[in-house]
C-alpha cells in the first residue's frame, strides 16, 4: 500500500511524506518515554523513602517508642540523623492524629495537633489507586486532590494495608513526593509514618527533557524545511525543466523551454543538461539529414524511373533492331542506377548504426593502406593494367585516433573513385606522410582528366556526379560517405587538380594522435 502511495508522488512530496512518518514514529516513542520517565524517577525516590521507613520502624521497635507526642518528640530529637536528607517526616497514631513532625521540632508542642492541607494525589501503582477510591467511593475531582487523612483512611481499609504507598503533590510551583506506611510493633499496628521530600529535581528533569525534545523537533523541522527548499530550488526544479525540455523535443519545438542556465552549472545537472542538449542537437541534425537524404533519394530515383518508363514505351512501339539495342542499354543502365542508389543508401544507414557502436582508438594506418593497395592491384593491374603504388616519407609510424575498418573504407572508396576516372594502363599513387606538427597526411593521386569544377567541394555532396556516361556504376554517394567518415575522425579532406601533371589529388589530414 505504501508503495502505491509513494509511486504517485513527486520526489519532494515523497521526501516530506517519509519525514512526516518518521516524525510521527519518533513523536510516539517520545510520548511513551515522557509518559514513563516521571513514574520511574518517582519510584527510585520512593525506594529511599521505604528504606528510611523500615530503619525508623526498627528503631521504634528497638526503643519501644509509643505513638504519643512526648515519646515521638523525644525519638525525633535523639534520631534526627536518620532524616537528614529528607524534607519532612510525619507520625500519626492509630486514630490518624498527628503526633510528630520534623518541621515542628523547634516550635511550640501545640503545633503537633495541626493537620496537613490538601495534597495532589498521584499513585505509582494505578491499580492501587483504583482499588482504594472504589472501596471508599472517594471523589478525587478534576484536580485529582484529596486530603492526607482521607488517603490514610483508605489505606487503613484497603487490602494493600501494610504495603508502602507513594503519591505526589504539586503546589506553588513545588513538586513533593510522599510515602506512607503503617508501623507494626509486637504484631500490632501502633501508628503511621509519612515521609515527604521536595522532588523539584524530578519535575526539572522532566521539563528539561521536554524542552530538549521540543527544541530538537523544531531544529529538525527547520532543517527539513530548508533542505526541502534547497532540494526543490536547486535540484527538483531543474529536473522538471529538463523533463519539460524533453517533452518539447517530442513535440518538435525545443526552443519553448530554455536550459541554457542549467548548462552553465558545474555539477552533475550541468553535465546532464549539456549532454541532453548535445544529444538533442545531434538528433535534430540526424533527423534533418535523414529528411534531406530521403528527399534527394526520391528525386534521384525519379529520373531513372522516368527514363525507364519512356524507354519501355518506345521499345514496345519500335521494330528497329539498332534502336531496340540502344533502348535495352538505357534500361539496363537505369536499373543499375536505381540498384546502386538503393545499395549505397542501405550502406549509409548501416554505417550510421555501426558507427554508434564503434570506438575510436590509436592505430597505425600504414598496414591498413598497404592491404587496400594490394587488393586493388590484384584486381585492376590484370583487368585494366592500372598500377596502384604506395609511397611514404620514411617516418617510423603513422599513428592516428581512428577506427580501422572505417579507414579501410575511406581509402577503398577514394581508390575506387581514382581508378574509375583513370584510363587503362595508368598509375594511381597513394602517399603517406607526416607534417611538421606530426599530423598524418594521406594523398591519393591519379592520372585522369582532373576536376572541371572550380568549386571542388561540390563533389562531396550527395548524388553529385560529373560522369553521366557511367551513372549506372556510381550512385554519387561514394565521396559523400568518405566525407562523413573523415568528419567522424575530426580530419579534413581536400580535392584539387595536380599541379605538375594531368590528374586529380585527394588529400586527407588527420589530427595528431
Amino acid at each position: 500500500m505504501l508503495n502505491n502511495i509513494l509511486k504517485n508522488l513527486s520526489i519532494l512530496k515523497k521526501f516530506l511524506f517519509i519525514n512526516s512518518i518518521f516524525f510521527t514514529i519518533i513523536g510516539l516513542f517520545t510520548f511513551i518515554y515522557i509518559k514513563n520517565v516521571q513514574p520511574n524517577l518517582i519510584k527510585k525516590k520512593s525506594f529511599n523513602h521505604i528504606e528510611v521507613i523500615n530503619n525508623t520502624t526498627d528503631n521504634l521497635t528497638r526503643l519501644n517508642v509509643k505513638f504519643v507526642e512526648e515519646d515521638i518528640r523525644s525519638f525525633l530529637f535523639s534520631t534526627r540523623f536518620l532524616f537528614q536528607n529528607l524534607d519532612r517526616v510525619i507520625f500519626f497514631d492509630n486514630e490518624l492524629n498527628l503526633v510528630g513532625d520534623t518541621d515542628t521540632l523547634d516550635l511550640d508542642p501545640r503545633a503537633f495537633s495541626t493537620r496537613l492541607d490538601t495534597v495532589e494525589l498521584e499513585i505509582l501503582n494505578e491499580k492501587k489507586t483504583k482499588e482504594i477510591t472504589e472501596k471508599k467511593n472517594i471523589d478525587i475531582g478534576n484536580d485529582n486532590t484529596i486530603s492526607l487523612n482521607d488517603v490514610l483512611f483508605n489505606y487503613v481499609g484497603s487490602k494493600n494495608f501494610g504495603i508502602p504507598f507513594t503519591f505526589t503533590q504539586e503546589e506553588f510551583n513545588k513538586f513533593k513526593l510522599t510515602t506512607i506506611k503503617n508501623v507494626m510493633q509486637n504484631g500490632k499496628n501502633i501508628g503511621y509514618l509519612a515521609i515527604t521530600e521536595n522532588a523539584n529535581d524530578i519535575k526539572a528533569a522532566i521539563d528539561e527533557r521536554k524542552s530538549f525534545i521540543i527544541r530538537t523537533a523544531i531544529a529538525v523541522g527547520i532543517v527539513i524545511l530548508i533542505f526541502s527548499f534547497v532540494l526543490n530550488r536547486y535540484f527538483l526544479k531543474p529536473i522538471k525543466n529538463l523533463v519539460s525540455y524533453t517533452k518539447t523535443i517530442k513535440n518538435k519545438n525545443p526552443k519553448t523551454t530554455n536550459i541554457d542556465a542549467l548548462k552553465l552549472r558545474n555539477d552533475e545537472l550541468g553535465l546532464l543538461s549539456n549532454s541532453l542538449d548535445d544529444m538533442t542537437l545531434e538528433l535534430q541534425k540526424r533527423i534533418t539529414q535523414a529528411e534531406n537524404f530521403s528527399t534527394d533519394l526520391v528525386h534521384e530515383i525519379r529520373n531513372p524511373l522516368a527514363s525507364l518508363k519512356s524507354a519501355s514505351e518506345i521499345l514496345h512501339d519500335t521494330n528497329d533492331i539498332n534502336q531496340r539495342i540502344k533502348l535495352i542499354d538505357i534500361l539496363s543502365h537505369d536499373v543499375q542506377r536505381i540498384e546502386r542508389l538503393i545499395t549505397d543508401y542501405s550502406q549509409i544507414l548501416k554505417d550510421e548504426v555501426a558507427l554508434s557502436k564503434e570506438k575510436i582508438k590509436k592505430i597505425d594506418i600504414e598496414p591498413i593502406i598497404k592491404s587496400v593497395v594490394d587488393d586493388f592491384n590484384n584486381i585492376y593491374k590484370l583487368k585494366r593494367g592500372i598500377k596502384i603504388s604506395y609511397e611514404n616519407d620514411k617516418k617510423n609510424k603513422y599513428y592516428i585516433n581512428g577506427i580501422e575498418n572505417r579507414i579501410e573504407q575511406i581509402v577503398a572508396n577514394l581508390l575506387d573513385n581514382a581508378v574509375s576516372f583513370s584510363d587503362d594502363d595508368k598509375e594511381v599513387i597513394v602517399k603517406v606522410s607526416k607534417s611538421e606538427n606530426n599530423k598524418v597526411i594521406i594523398n591519393i593521386l591519379d592520372e585522369g582528366d582532373g576536376f572541371k569544377e572550380k568549386d571542388t567541394n561540390k563533389i562531396f555532396k550527395r548524388f553529385y556526379s560529373n560522369r553521366p556516361n557511367k551513372f549506372g556504376q556510381h550512385s554519387g554517394l561514394g565521396l559523400n560517405i568518405v566525407k562523413n567518415l573523415v568528419d567522424l575522425h575530426n580530419a579534413t579532406i581536400k580535392a584539387s587538380n595536380r599541379t605538375n601533371r594531368k590528374g586529380a589529388s585527394m588529400e586527407i589530414i588527420f589530427p595528431k594522435a
